[in-house]
């Protein structure tokens, strides 16, 4: 019975009972998306304010400003070539599989591709740049804009920075809130096997298992990608800075099995900012990665992506060349580092894509539409495994990670 008391364990119970009440019961599903929606906007009351003080204590209490612009034009080169490697996995794999052929095409559009397509046609992303600064602060906090709030937050440390010993004490009671943030972070994890269990219980129950049927060959061959580009693309890139991305996993498998309950990778933020901190990790460099990663390092996301244009172009027998392949790497390197400021991005990104493209008829949406929620787990995990190796390398390459910490709190008890 000791092993109730585990937290992942508690976890997987919920996610199983989730499965199965959504199966038995299906009119369960209004009732268990209140439950996944309330555990997740209890984790997201907390984000803001963990990164704001998270980034501030770690960049105006220890480093320097060239740290802080080296890390952050490391950590874009990185990702930018991670999540390519990313994209052209999601591309060779779909032509080989190839997960849309054979597949029954709609006739018409529904009613919520006509609204994602009208979505799809307001997005500007020449102002994804112009997002990135808050017209309103007050407003970005409000709101949880991560990218917005990491821009203040910095500019905020610099600030503080320049005040000197005047500032001291001002850091150290923003230390001390930090520490509240995370005492009530440590509380709310405490329900994550109830919001797993709602988040399950309502896809199951919502969605059910005949579109599995229906659409397994792409979500298989999703999943598969997405096996691949963890235990070989990050596998190398751990095993080259001689980290253990097995031990890696391990330490943090209760958020791992709280991304694929919730389907949210956000709500495991705080917690993972927290472990890597405890791991020996600079708290400014997890400050700056962590958030910077959610926005611009989205590996699932744009396998997702990728995967999904091939997938609609082979359903409805288009022969795209390896020219127009390219090109759709080069439109979703853009439009995929977009998604961060727009709500229910993923519709949205893919519908601005297929616009841009003119060669996929959007009404191919409506294919996806029932599989979706079942992708956005695997979507939200890759994702959140890419950020905490992401965040884990830099913090080795830039030598601000005690390894024997690290080694005692990861490799030796995970």
């Amino acid at each position: 019975m000791k092993y109730l008391k585990i937290l992942y364990v508690q976890v997987i119970i919920g996610i199983i009972a989730g499965v199965l009440v959504g199966w038995l019961f299906p009119g369960f599903s209004s009732t268990a998306k209140l439950i996944s929606e309330t555990f997740i906007n209890m984790i997201r009351m907390v984000i803001a304010p963990v990164i704001f003080f998270t980034i501030v204590a770690g960049v105006a209490g220890a480093g320097n400003m060239k740290k802080v612009g080296r890390v952050g034009v490391k950590s874009l080169i990185y990702f930018e070539v991670v999540t390519t490697l990313a994209l052209i996995i999601g591309l060779v794999i779909a032509n080989v599989v190839k997960p849309g052929a054979g597949i029954a095409i709609p006739h018409t559009a529904s009613t919520q591709v006509a609204e994602i397509s009208q979505q799809a046609n307001t997005v500007n992303w020449s102002d994804f740049i112009a997002h990135i600064v808050p017209h309103n602060i007050v407003e970005a906090f409000a709101k949880g804009d991560i990218l917005q709030i990491l821009f203040f937050s910095i500019l905020f440390a610099i600030g503080l920075k320049m005040l000197g010993a005047q500032g001291q004490n001002l850091l150290v009671n923003f230390e001390k809130i930090n520490k509240v943030l995370f005492n009530i972070l440590k509380i709310i994890m405490r329900l994550s096997p109830i919001g797993a269990f709602g988040g399950m219980a309502y896809t199951i129950g919502k969605f059910g298992f005949s579109t599995l049927a229906i659409l397994g060959k792409l979500l298989l061959t999703f999943y598969l990608t997405g096996i691949v580009f963890i235990f070989v693309v990050l596998y190398l890139i751990c095993r080259y800075y001689k980290i253990s991305l097995w031990r890696l996993l391990g330490y943090v498998k209760e958020e791992i099995l709280i991304v694929l309950g919730s389907s949210s990778s956000e709500a495991v933020l705080p917690s993972v900012m927290r472990k890597l901190t405890d791991a020996g990790c600079e708290k400014e460099v997890v400050g700056l990665v962590i958030p910077t990663g959610y926005s611009f390092n989205l590996d699932g996301t744009t396998i997702y992506l990728s995967m999904s244009i091939i997938f609609l172009a082979q359903a409805y027998g288009i022969d795209l060349s390896w020219t127009q392949q390219l090109t759709v790497i080069g439109i979703l390197l853009l439009t995929s580092k977009g998604a961060a400021g727009v709500t229910g991005s993923g519709f949205i990104v893919l519908a601005s894509t297929l616009t841009t493209l003119k060669v996929i008829p959007l009404e191919g949406l409506a294919l996806l539409i029932g599989v979706d929620r079942f992708m956005s787990e695997g979507r939200a995990i890759i994702n959140f495994i890419g950020n905490t190796v992401a965040t884990v390398v830099i913090a080795k390459s830039e030598k601000e990670v005690d390894m024997t910490v690290y080694k005692n709190v990861v490799e030796y008890s995970s």
